[in-house]
């Protein structure tokens, strides 16, 4: 069971790694992301910031979804990252057993044209196709909120996406 996805372009850090593994209680942490997949040093790195005890597993987009809909999944607590919202809401159209999504860290790398972002928070900056990518995710059945670190409120997504400009 996917206890949580969390969106952040950093995939893991520390903030990750310590403070949000503790706080949903899950000893693995699943990378959903084409590019950590096929990538050695990204591998590298992500597996140099998980702490010990946490076992990590770095999967291309689909072939994760595929160990979440393994029935051996489904005893696990799986904390899942991905850094993009259009992968987030793959995951969730295509995995029944996904209890939230955190928006968290979302944009800040995209080097798409400035003038065609939407900033929702300081945290949350989107290109044209990941703002639509959120609105569907918003209307999904679960909770969807931005929660930079546990000890900040939990803001759903419906309420920023609400109070857009224009």
């Amino acid at each position: 069971m996917i206890v949580s996805i969390r969106i952040d372009d950093r995939l893991i850090h520390g903030q990750v790694a310590l403070v949000w593994s503790k706080e949903l209680n899950t000893t693995r942490i699943v990378v959903a992301n084409d590019e950590a997949a096929r990538n050695d040093v990204m591998k590298m790195t992500l597996k140099m910031a998980t702490p010990a005890g946490i076992k990590l597993l770095i999967k291309p987009l689909q072939e994760s979804i595929d160990v979440f809909n393994n029935p051996r999944s489904q005893d696990l607590k799986l904390f899942v990252l991905t850094n993009c919202i259009q992968d987030t809401l793959e995951i969730v159209k295509n995995c029944p057993d996904v209890e939230s999504v955190n928006v968290a860290n979302v944009g800040r790398f995209d080097e798409s044209d400035p003038a065609l972002k939407t900033q929702l928070n300081p945290c949350i900056i989107l290109n044209p196709q990941e703002l639509e990518a959120l609105k569907e995710l918003a209307k999904c059945q679960l909770p969807v909120y931005a929660q930079v670190v546990p000890t900040n409120p939990k803001t759903p997504i419906q309420n920023l996406l609400d109070g857009m400009k224009g």
